[in-house]
Parts: structure tokens; sequence; C-alpha cells
């Protein structure tokens, strides 16, 4: 690697933002891009090699049958004194908003601690989001209470589970710094 291409990834890094579906324009992300990011999310670290991610991509048709589920999850399991018609509304929009929707799940292998595989996981989906950003892809991770009613629909086996939800689209959005503290205050330097 040449100090031009650290430089680059260091930039991409420091630059990644999450980038919402209202961001997004109308532009098709192609099945062989998704595919090319997903290999990016493939390469993550995974202790005993697990490799515990595993991915439900959402495209086409099939995000109005994920808007779906997941507006009608919000309205089965919201009281009625609570319901929101905006939210409902919402939660449809952004998923026919996306380009794609990918449901985040994990394999739990038994071979290590569980925090070892979400934390495997975790790094695939931030490969995801790095390569996604190199791209002028937008996207986000969510996680919303539905993730819990999702099994049956995403036909996961024994030992998985969904972890969330994530978001993208191309965008026109300008780009913008990190909101962070200073990273010196969260260090402790030991000599």
């Amino acid at each position: 690697m040449t100090a031009h291409d650290s430089n680059s990834l260091q930039e991409l890094v420091k630059n990644r933002r999450s980038i919402f579906p209202d961001s997004y324009t109308d532009r098709e992300l192609s099945k062989e891009t998704l595919l090319q990011l997903l290999e990016c999310a493939n390469t993550a670290p995974t202790h005993k090699l697990t490799q515990p991610w595993r991915f439900t991509v959402f495209r086409g048709d099939a995000l109005i049958r994920l808007a779906d589920k997941l507006a009608s999850l919000y309205q089965e399991n919201t009281p009625a004194a609570l319901f929101l018609q905006k939210k409902y509304e919402a939660t449809r929009r952004k998923v026919l908003r996306s380009a794609a929707v990918i449901a985040i799940n994990i394999h739990y292998s038994g071979e290590v601690p569980k925090w070892e595989e979400l934390a495997a996981t975790a790094c695939a989906v931030q490969n995801l989001w790095l390569a996604a950003s190199a791209e002028g892809i937008g996207g986000y991770w969510s996680s919303p209470g539905s993730i819990k009613h999702m099994a049956d629909f995403l036909a996961l086996a024994d030992g998985e589970e969904c972890l969330g939800f994530f978001y993208m689209g191309y965008h026109a959005e300008p780009q913008r710094g990190a909101n962070r503290t200073p990273v010196a205050e969260k260090i402790r330097w030991e000599e």
C-alpha cells in the first residue's frame, strides 16, 4: 500500500457517515455492485474463522414485501394508544426509498463467545459500509424492535438472529465532518 492509498483509506474511514433514505436518489443499485460490497464484508476478521455474518438482500419487489412486513410488525406490536400512523408510514417509506436493504443476520457457531461473533459481524458491516461509501453509496444500520419478530420472514435457521437492517442508496449529500469528541479524551497512555 502506498502512502497515497493509506491517506485515502484514512480519509474514507474518517468521512464515513450515516446517510438516511430521505437522501437517496432513484438510481438503481445493481446486484453486481451489491455482491462486490458484500465480498468486502466477507473479509472481516473472525476468530476461529467462524464467519458468523449472514445477509438477506432485498431489492426490487422484495422491498415492498419488507416494507409491508416491518410496518405490520410495528402495528401489531404497538399498543393502540401509542400507535402513530406517521411512524407506520415512515417505516414503509424508508424501505421503499432505499435501492437495497440488507438484513444483518448472525449465525452463532458455539465455538467462540457470542460477543466475538457479534464483534465479527459488526466488523463485516463496517467493511460493507466503508466499501459502499467509497462508491458514493450511502447507508445506515437500523435495529428496530421488530427484528426480534423477523426469524420466520427471513427464514433464519436455529442459532441465527437478525441484528438489524442496513439501508442503502446512492445519494447527493455533501460530505460533512465527524461529530466526535477528541480521541485524546479517550486514551490513557502507559509508557
